[in-house]
């Protein structure tokens, strides 16, 4: 088995990756795009909340989106549903999408930069056109 470093598991997955910047994040909702906060509620506490996305935290990421999951959400409709995930900065997202793109989910992408790159670029209410969920249980009160 061949050993990777983490800089080397995340090359890996963001050559996968057709990443989206901040500034692409507008034009990626209005077409149907689906933003994915994966930070941890605690991180969500400090950093603040990103208006319009669906949160979903890491550890349960691929149940929820995974079309033939029985603990998937009703957004997971198909292996076609654009997702962006969005972590703090732009890593762990790189790490989780690259995982939804192996289970088929062949336009799943995350945001370069994450939360702190919308909060810099002053994008923050960029989603809130996006369906709302305040958390994955409203999401899955759908199914």
């Amino acid at each position: 088995m061949t050993r990777l470093t983490i800089d080397q598991m995340l090359e890996n997955a963001r050559a996968q990756l057709d990443r989206i910047y901040a500034f692409e994040l507008p034009e990626a909702i209005e077409r149907g795009a689906i933003l994915v906060d994966i930070r941890p509620q605690a991180q969500r506490g400090r950093e603040g909340t990103l208006p319009g996305a669906l949160v979903i935290e890491r550890n349960v990421l691929e149940w929820r989106l995974d079309p033939t999951s029985s603990a998937r959400l009703a957004l997971a409709a198909d292996h076609d549903v654009e997702w962006i995930v969005v972590c703090s900065e732009g890593y762990t997202s790189s790490l989780a999408a690259a995982a939804l793109q192996q289970l088929g989910l062949h336009r799943a992408t995350d945001l370069v930069g994450g939360y702190q790159a919308l909060k810099a670029a002053g994008l923050l209410n960029v989603a809130v056109g996006a369906p709302h969920f305040a958390r994955e249980a409203d999401a899955l009160a759908l199914l």
